[in-house]
């Protein structure tokens, strides 16, 4: 029974099942009653594991294969006919070739599997901004997640229509989870993706980085609109109205937890208020007005589990109380409930780690493992994937067709010394540049190196679709665009330290003491310091009330220092990283962006 008369998705379904040869189809319509089903076959034959339902009412818990517990940047692949359309940042090969490798791969590998047809829409039903894709999957696993992600099932197809062919095609198998021919790829110009030998989230979750990045960042640039790896949130101000502020951040620099910031008692006594509308990808497009309109293509949260507890983020931990799927943490078998390492002091004595085995958590804990830490009950990148609107902070205009007008676009990385706490553009030009520059210093937890500058343009890098200096020229060309009714673009640092390596600045909750600032100057009821890197607050413009013991004039001039010297380098390291990361291996720098470099360089110069 299939949901469509689309002859476009007929004939690829078709196509698909004569390649698979599964021994049934199931078409996923998103009905309650189907997914009920498809829970209570998952948990009859292991695949899934039912948690308490008292504690975690509608919760299940997941287990992948100890090798596919993480996105294989190696294996992933942008296919496009030339080469250079790829880029320096995208593994490529030519399309016809992976095609032939992988097809035999696929031919009969759902045998004695059902095929489920996923259809499904990133972005709210009826979204001008929204788009459909169809992923194929021999996984319960992977319809379940679905379901969370995305607004997934028979409704999907109002957007498509009976007879558009704009539907991303994802085929998914999860083979014999060999490592050895797993392989995640996009093929931008067929707007398709296939993924094949894992079962884990990122690589299979078609909707998630694959199409909401890497296939929607070409199809931005072909059709005039942006794809990002940004969080959206909206700050409520006293009289009511709300600000919102879209912002990229690689991995580590503390995202999720801007997303789901809870303002300092001050702020919240004074009528303040955030609201989440996205915690990882954004799709932003100039709306009727000429303002830049957001929407979160996603309809749920696919975060890391360590780290996340109640002190360091209690509106991510409150959204996985209902309806959540938990991927490789541990198990409290005395009572059903999970946990993992940072959730609090307490591993239960009575676990099952994340690879299966019973243990006794505090004896295990306290073993070396092989890398001579102490050993993990659940996996480092252990996940929940949990639907938004479990969030307590959760946006009202979450479904909201239209998305939200963005007043500011922020960056951030985690840098020791060089970034101040927080600085604006000149202009868009300038923002384009401060992007392209975004870096981070490895912490001990990345590579055992600690300190080493990893650069990370846009906090994008492993997820453009397409040539990262044609992304760029994407970018200049979006601010022509936009002209006067562009957001503003700051950069963010919340992670300088002192000369013993502490952190100056209390980030969590206070990072609303900058966002006040941002806001304000989006509005320009406040002033600014011109420095050479741009416009930096003003002594005392920064509101530190309540904090001001830990927060001294003295760590205020430290946070918002521009250390010629230190930038000196940057700019050094910047024209090498262009040149050699980025020029020298085909990548197009615009131009401007140089002349950007230029200007910096004569103004810290003058």
């Amino acid at each position: 029974m299939s949901l469509t008369k689309n002859p476009n998705v007929l004939k690829w379904v078709e196509e698909m099942t004569a390649l698979t040869k599964p021994d049934k189809v199931v078409w996923i319509d998103g009905s309650k009653e189907q997914i009920d089903a498809l829970k209570a076959e998952a948990i009859s034959t292991g695949e899934m594991i039912e948690l308490n339902q008292e504690k975690l009412p509608g919760c299940l818990y997941h287990r992948t294969l100890p090798n596919d517990v993480a996105r294989v940047e190696d294996r992933t692949f942008i296919c496009c006919k030339n080469k250079e359309d790829a880029g320096p940042t995208n593994n490529w090969m030519d399309p016809d070739e992976m095609k032939a490798m992988l097809t035999p791969m696929y031919d009969g590998a759902m045998k004695g599997r059902t095929m489920y047809v996923i259809p499904y829409s990133m972005g709210p039903i009826g979204s001008p901004l929204a788009k459909v894709g169809v992923e194929v999957t021999d996984s319960i696993y992977v319809v379940l997640n679905m379901n969370i992600m995305t607004r997934m099932g028979k409704q999907a197809f109002e957007n498509l229509g009976d007879e558009s062919n704009d539907f991303v095609r994802g085929l998914h198998s999860k083979a014999d989870v060999d490592p050895e021919k797993r392989y995640i790829v996009q093929f931008p110009e067929d707007n398709a993706i296939w993924s094949i030998n894992s079962a884990y989230g990122g690589n299979v979750l078609l909707g998630k980085k694959c199409f909401a990045l890497r296939i929607a960042s070409y199809q931005g640039k072909n059709e005039g609109w942006m794809a990002e790896h940004m969080l959206i949130l909206g700050v409520k101000k006293p009289d009511g109205e709300v600000k919102y502020i879209s912002a990229a951040f690689p991995s580590a620099c503390g995202k999720t937890n801007l997303a789901m910031l809870i303002p300092p008692e001050g702020y919240k006594k004074d009528g303040y208020e955030v609201f989440t509308v996205g915690d990882d990808i954004a799709w932003m497009k100039p709306g009727p007005d000429g303002r830049l309109y957001a929407i979160n293509p996603e309809n749920g949260f696919f975060g890391v589990a360590p780290g996340t507890n109640a002190k360091s983020n209690y509106n991510a931990l409150a959204s996985t109380m209902k309806d959540t799927i938990f991927t490789n943490v541990a198990i409290n078998n005395d009572d059903m409930t999970v946990w993992w390492e940072g959730l609090d002091k307490n591993p239960p004595e009575n676990a099952t780690e994340w690879k299966g085995a019973k243990v006794n958590g505090k004896e295990f804990t306290a073993v070396m493992g092989p890398d001579g830490k102490p050993q993990k009950l659940a996996h480092p990148n252990s996940r929940f994937t949990a639907p938004a609107k479990n969030c307590p902070c959760i946006s009202p205009e979450f479904d909201n067709p239209a998305g939200v007008p963005i007043s500011a676009i922020i960056f951030g990385g985690r840098r020791a010394s060089t970034t101040p706490l927080v600085y604006q553009s000149f202009d868009w030009t300038h923002g384009t540049y401060v992007g392209s520059a975004v870096s981070s210093e490895t912490t001990a937890a990345a590579t055992g190196a600690v300190g080493v500058l990893r650069h990370d343009p846009m906090a994008m890098k492993p997820f453009i679709g397409y040539n990262v200096g044609d992304y760029w020229a994407h970018w200049l060309e979006m601010g022509e665009k936009l002209g006067d009714k562009a957001p503003k673009i700051f950069n963010v640092n919340w992670f300088k330290q002192d000369e013993n390596g502490n952190f100056i600045w209390p980030g969590f909750g206070d990072n609303m003491r900058v966002l006040d600032w941002i806001i304000k100057r989006c509005e320009g009821t406040i002033d600014a310091e011109e420095t050479p890197i741009g416009f930096v607050p003003k002594k005392g413009d920064i509101n530190v009330e309540g904090i001001e013991d830990e927060v001294t004039p003295e760590i205020m001039d430290k946070l918002l220092a521009v250390d010629k010297d230190l930038w000196t380098a940057e700019i050094a390291e910047m024209r090498r990283y262009y040149k050699e990361d980025i020029a020298d291996k085909g990548g197009k720098i615009p131009d401007e962006l140089w002349a950007q470099l230029d200007a910096l360089e004569a103004r810290l110069n003058k």
